[in-house]
């Protein structure tokens, strides 16, 4: 069923009766910014502090409420998807469903996701989906910051930082969206924003629901009728009774924003995401079940105190609050389950934290910037258990055993807490050259501390040119959900079955080195090229590799074979993003907005220092992304868009000196989305998107070595959405 959530109803009918207080010409506008706005158009992720693009030593892209609109990014995976250097596979994972490479490096926690400014994606830094759950439709702008950030926001901050910037309390405007399309696809989303005296308010949420294609249907060869098999060869399911293939997924997001006066600000934000944990498994692996799915949470509470302290300091307290959560009643039901009602799983993690910033500006060529921060953590990691987890009880009282054992599963709870500050000072020495220098220190109560400088200069040696030169180190923490992974299972007499994954908690987070150099080019007022090489180098990279000595983490059993997450590996890739925009006027009332990129990257890594070099995984060396919206007047738009992926390394990368790098095939894939719009008194749009436009069979590369997984992963063939939005 098709549904908002309860909470964001009850906050949508408080607002409605604010919302008539809103001017009534205060309709979101519909043309889009020039390309003198668009590069004027204040940015805050690269600094923490409001700054022209130009100004920043960083590479940093800005997204815009119309460009989102325009080019139908609904959720971040569509921005994503579409970013320069950005390698997207869609629908791979069982447990994240989409997996994404940014610039050479592959995972999602290694990329901050941000809300003004406040962190939103895993509290303890491990992987989440990715997916419809981020949706933008209350977004003003989207910052991408590319490269190493971690001497302004800590850890994980290694590949880039996305920050999702949003409008004051109240000054949003207020729309509703409805949405139909192909294989029972539905999505709604609503936004209502208003002022009471000198408060203002802005809460929306959005709903999304998919059953997405049969894919068996599709794809018949990638999903043949085969028998479900144990590891053992006993036939669980056999082939003229398997069940079809299904792929259904559902998302909901709830956000709200409050301002008193200039100087406090409170916000919440909470999104879901469901999926089926069968994804990207073969058939002869996995049970295709509604019931065998996975479902996380993440929730968000922030409040920030703004004051000035003197003409030239000001102060910022911020006090955030973040829950992830696994729905205890999420499973598998596959091979390493025997295919058995035994496969649940749960995780938990919550961050408490505090920090203190101050600005100091003695004059208008310098500027200085420092921050103390407290974080306080709490996480919680399970095997696979036989029953769902009963979060009433703590882990230690949970009373289940391993499976076809009378031993007491192992279940994990890590308590931990870190402290940082940092010191940024940047300066204009003259009107064409300014520089940036900061350090950062964080100390974690695991395994201690670690040390990210930052260094840029920016120089215009002529007019429309810039020249931007960053280096920069950061680190990614290791997560719980690494430190604690543990899983395997015992067979019918409770002996071991093959090898037991064991936990490792004295991980040391992964170090990063990049160099970069960005060119900004503006030869004329409507054509704007920037070129963007970087080099990376990342040590102490987190691998999973075999114990000599077996971990006997389970007492009362003795496992002959073990293997952990270690470091020991390391990454480097070299790479550049060639990103063109020109805006024309065609004629008439016809405007015309060209973007695109191509990116080009090449890399190995290690799996030991020493080791032998291996093709980096799930990276498309080539890459050309190209779209244009063509708008007559500000009542239609037509945004077709273009990819062309190359072929792509999928995780069965040559680990035996005989073993070929698999890789699946090269594609393009094209986009249209049309808009009409100042329908119904000029406040209704009507848009109709078709995703995969010529009904292209494709395929996206696993991340996985594993011989249970599709090293391709058929994807989704043509698919309609039409979508109604009101303003108001």
């Amino acid at each position: 069923m098709f549904r908002i959530d309860r909470r964001a109803i009850a906050a949508a009918l408080t607002l409605l009766a604010l919302a008539p207080l809103q001017a009534a010409d205060d309709v979101l506008p519909l043309l889009p910014l020039s390309l003198d706005e668009l590069i004027a158009t204040p940015v805050t992720t690269a600094s923490r502090r409001a700054e022209a693009r130009t100004q920043t030593p960083a590479h940093i892209i800005v997204i815009t409420r119309e460009q989102m609109r325009d080019r139908r990014y609904k959720n971040l995976a569509d921005l994503l998807e579409d970013l320069p250097g950005v390698d997207f596979q869609r629908g791979t994972r069982s447990t994240q469903f989409n997996h994404f490479v940014f610039q050479g490096n592959a995972g999602n926690n290694k990329l901050l996701i941000l809300l003004d400014g406040v962190r939103i994606d895993h509290p303890a830094g491990g992987k989440i989906p990715v997916a419809d759950n981020f949706s933008l439709h209350f977004a003003r702008q989207v910052e991408i910051l590319y490269g190493p950030a971690a001497a302004l926001y800590g850890a994980d901050a290694v590949a880039g930082v996305i920050n999702i910037i949003t409008d004051k309390g109240g000054e949003a405007g207020s729309k509703l969206a409805v949405g139909a399309g192909s294989f029972g696809s539905l999505d709604g989303d609503f936004l209502v924003s208003g002022k009471f005296g000198g408060v203002g308010i802005t809460a929306g949420a959005h709903d999304q629901r998919s059953d997405r294609a049969p894919l068996d249907d599709y794809y018949p060869r990638d999903f043949a009728k085969v028998a479900a098999r144990t590891f053992g060869g006993s036939i669980v399911v056999p082939a003229d009774q398997r069940e079809d293939y299904k792929g259904g997924i559902s998302s909901q997001s709830q956000y709200l924003r409050v301002d008193v006066g200039e100087r406090l600000t409170l916000g919440f934000y909470r999104n879901r995401f469901r999926s089926l944990s069968s994804t990207g498994d073969r058939p002869s692996s996995v049970l295709y079940l509604d019931s065998a799915y996975w479902d996380t949470t993440l929730e968000t509470w922030q409040a920030r105190y703004r004051a000035d302290l003197s003409p030239t300091l000001s102060s910022e307290t911020l006090v955030d609050h973040s829950r992830y959560q696994l729905d205890p009643k999420s499973r598998y039901i596959n091979i390493f389950t025997d295919f058995e009602n035994h496969g649940y799983d749960y995780a938990y993690g919550r961050r408490a934290g505090i920090e203190q910033n101050l600005s100091w500006r003695p004059n208008d060529a310098h500027s200085l910037q420092a921050g103390l921060g407290y974080r306080d953590y709490r996480a919680i990691e399970t095997p696979d258990l036989p029953q769902p987890y009963d979060t009433g009880k703590s882990p230690a009282n949970q009373g289940m055993n391993y499976p076809n054992t009378s031993l007491p599963l192992q279940i994990f709870e890590a308590r931990y807490r870190s402290w940082s500050g940092y010191l940024q000072w940047q300066a204009q020495w003259r009107p064409d050259f300014s520089t940036v220098a900061g350090l950062r220190h964080d100390w974690y109560s695991t395994y201690g501390g670690s040390t990210n400088p930052r260094l840029g200069l920016v120089w215009q040696p002529r007019a429309g040119n810039f020249l931007k030169l960053l280096y920069g180190e950061a680190f990614r923490a290791p997560s719980p959900e690494e430190s604690y992974s543990a899983f395997g299972s015992f067979d019918g007499g409770g002996n071991p079955i093959g090898t037991f994954r064991a936990p490792n908690p004295d991980l040391r987070p992964e170090k990063s080195k990049t160099l970069s150099l960005t060119w900004d080019w503006r030869p004329t007022r409507t054509f704007n090229l920037i070129a963007n090489a970087y080099q990376t180098e990342v040590e102490n990279v987190i691998i999973t590799r075999a114990n000599a000595t077996p971990i006997q983490y389970i007492p009362g059993a003795t496992l002959t074979a073990t293997d952990s997450k270690q470091n020991g590996g390391s990454d480097r890739y070299r790479g550049i993003d060639l990103i063109p925009q020109w805006q024309s006027h065609l004629g008439g009332a016809w405007t015309a907005d060209f973007w695109g990129s191509y990116s080009y990257v090449e890399g190995y890594f290690r799996e030991v220092n020493d080791g032998p070099r291996l093709e980096q995984i799930n990276i498309a060396r080539h890459k050309l992304k190209l779209g244009v919206t063509l708008r007559y007047q500000d009542w239609l738009t037509l945004t077709p868009r273009l990819q062309w992926i190359g072929e792509t390394t999928t995780g069965a990368i040559n680990r035996a000196a005989n073993d070929r790098v698999k890789k699946t095939d090269a594609y393009a894939l094209a986009s249209l989305h049309v808009g009409l719009h100042k329908l119904a008194d000029e406040r209704l749009s009507l848009y109709v998107d078709i995703y995969n436009l010529f009904d292209k069979r494709y395929h996206a590369a696993h991340t996985s070595s594993s011989g249970v997984v599709m090293q391709a992963v058929p994807q989704q063939p043509r698919t309609l959405m039409g979508t109604l939005e009101y303003r108001f």
